[in-house]
């Protein structure tokens, strides 16, 4: 039976949603990330897959407001001050990327037989990259604060300023501007510093008086109009002055990176700013023409090869020349190596003036997506060409030590731990495995020594044989469990102090036989706790007091469960007696009360099997 629809077609919406939720799991549990199941998503739907949608350019003319209120919120994360400290990174390595890659592609086209005006034009596109694919790969990857990740968006800054002048060279290269038009181009430039300016002066201003304004109302949804306003605003502005919304969104956000509506701002147009985002992606994959690729695929490959390459080599030069390192010039030359979204608005701009045929504008927009399409792969050829490889400068490895006590790891937990050794005097010997720890340690006065405590050998040369108190304070519980079997075994005489994960892993160290073992969220949570009931205006004392009794009956749970091997898989805890604390003397086990007994019924509701605590 055919269903009647009325109004409103809710099957593109539909379609839209659907493809994004089925393909971006998929493709991010493979490891593939999210840009890609976007644009296979894309191609799914387009015109070249189901066809439920035939015409991208449409949505892409809506989803690149998925890039603006990107651009937005970056915006919101830097405050003047630091954006001046990336002034160099900005106008010293991201104009002359610019400048020498247009410089190299420009002097590839002119060899393939493209006229001068043309080849300008099309190197000016090339050199551009995609802000949207490259900060949201950076995003997932927690490459964004990295020194390459800094510098590849200076780079991209300076590119979406580029845009400004790369339409004004259009304009003059034109025909139309050839015939007598000339003075139109310093005309267009006045308005787009005018625009610049007027944004500038209208959010330094006037924006948080408005947004003070209607906090008071304390109407949710009119902030979060408010903050659509500005950034859309903003970007129609940049839009008519024929600037990049994108480089508006930005300018305004920055210009709110200090007010105290920033948070806010952000919450509220984070929603709209994925969604769109993905929606970009989205019609980018559907603007693959499969057609056209199938009938010039050499002529495309040809391209996207070629201009990769060169503009590939251009980065990596310009950010060698610029002081960057291998790995990190290798690293911003891969990751903007492709074209990017203003490209296509360049192209457009150069094809209405009549600088472009329609060929021209096919191969390039084409060459442009293809080559975004690749970038996603870009962390894959990074990990391959450059695998992590730790440092040891500054390093020196544990051999010979004799401390009266070792402490295994010197995380958070082994650094609030030392402190009460070291500052009584005793010897203390100090190995971790995290080399830039080591560094940064020793930059506050402590030494510390490499090595895995894990390892036998290892913990001979840090001298655990001749150490009276061991402490293994490490987070990973499966290199915790291996070095307290191989110190049970091989140095039975030293004290066995164990930092454990969680409930269940303070049974089984028990059962292995350490001296004292403690939960590391345990009392912290219960100070914690303790201080919220303070907070509700619970006096100190009567806060302190139900602190106290939660702490006595998880220690009677603790001992139920140590007496019935509650946690399956460890008869040793039925046979072996609990180690006697260092603090304590040994005590003679204490029949259970009555109100333990009852609490004993409850343990396995009342804690999971894998531990609660985190």
């Amino acid at each position: 039976m055919a269903v009647e629809t009325h109004g409103f077609d809710l099957l593109p919406a539909v379609a839209l949603l659907g493809a994004g939720v089925v393909a971006v799991p998929i493709f991010k549990r493979i490891g593939l990330g999210s840009v890609i199941g976007y644009l296979v998503a894309g191609v799914a739907i387009g015109p070249f897959g189901l066809r439920v949608f035939n015409d991208p350019e449409a949505i892409l003319s809506v989803a690149e407001l998925g890039v603006v209120m990107l651009l937005f919120i970056i915006g919101l994360e830097l405050k003047p001050s630091r954006l001046w400290s990336l002034k160099r990174d900005i106008f010293g390595l991201g104009l002359a990327q610019v400048l020498v890659c247009t410089a190299l592609l420009a002097g590839a086209a002119m060899l393939a037989g493209l006229s001068p005006p043309v080849a300008v034009v099309a190197a000016m596109g090339l050199a551009l990259s995609s802000t949207a694919i490259v900060m949201q790969i950076l995003e997932e990857n927690g490459q964004t604060t990295d020194t390459h990740g800094q510098k590849i968006f200076s780079i991209l800054l300076l590119q979406d300023l580029a845009i400004v002048p790369a339409l004004a060279v259009v304009a003059f290269l034109a025909p139309s501007v050839n015939e007598g038009h000339g003075p139109s181009g310093w005309l267009e430039a006045g308005v787009a510093i005018g625009a610049v300016v007027g944004v500038v002066i209208a959010g330094r201003y006037l924006l948080n008086p408005i947004f003070r304004f209607l906090a008071d109302t304390r109407a949710r949804e009119v902030m979060t109009a408010a903050a659509l306003l500005v950034v859309l605003g903003s970007a129609f502005v940049m839009q008519l002055s024929g600037l990049s919304m994108a480089m508006g969104a930005f300018i305004a956000g920055v210009l709110l990176s200090e007010s105290s509506f920033r948070h806010e701002l952000e919450a509220d147009i984070e929603p709209f700013r994925g969604l769109l985002l993905g929606l970009f992606f989205l019609g980018v994959g559907m603007s693959l023409d499969l057609a056209y690729i199938g009938q010039s695929w050499l002529v495309i490959i040809a391209a996207v090869v070629g201009f990769m390459v060169l503009k590939t080599a251009g980065i990596y030069g310009v950010a060698r020349a610029f002081g960057n390192g291998n790995p990190d010039a290798t690293r911003i030359a891969l990751m903007l190596a492709q074209g990017g979204e203003f490209g296509f608005v360049l192209y457009a701009t150069a094809t209405s003036a009549g600088l472009f045929t329609p060929d021209v504008t096919a191969l390039l927009n084409a060459a442009v997506i293809v080559s975004m399409a690749l970038t996603p792969l870009a962390p894959f050829i990074l990990a391959r060409l450059l695998p992590e490889r730790e440092s040891f400068e500054g390093v020196e490895a544990a051999d010979g030590l004799d401390g009266t006590a070792l402490i295994i790891g010197f995380g958070r937990f082994g650094q609030v731990a030392s402190q009460t050794l070291l500052a009584k005097g005793i010897d203390v010997s100090i190995i971790d495995s995290d080399t830039e720890m080591i560094r940064s340690a020793a930059r506050f006065g402590f030494k510390i020594y490499y090595g895995d405590g894990s390892r036998l050998d290892v913990l001979r040369a840090a001298g655990a044989g001749r150490a009276r108190v061991i402490a293994i304070c490490i987070d990973d519980r499966r290199a915790t469990d291996k070095a307290v079997e191989i110190i049970k075994t091989e140095f039975p005489f030293a004290r066995l102090l164990v930092r454990s994960y969680d409930r269940g892993h303070s049974l089984s160290l028990i059962g292995a036989g350490v001296d004292y073992e403690i939960r590391e969220t345990l009392e912290s949570a219960m100070l914690f706790g303790q201080a919220a009931l303070m907070a509700l205006g619970i006096p100190e004392d009567e806060a302190a007091e139900v602190a106290d009794g939660v702490r006595k009956r998880d220690a009677e749970r603790f001992k139920i469960q140590m007496a019935e091997g509650i946690y399956s898989g460890r008869e040793l805890l039925k046979t072996r007696p609990m180690p006697t604390p260092l603090s304590e003397p040994k005590r003679a086990a204490e029949p259970l009360s009555p109100e333990t007994a009852v609490v004993a019924k409850d343990v396995e509701s009342d804690e999971a099997e894998a531990g609660t605590e985190r």
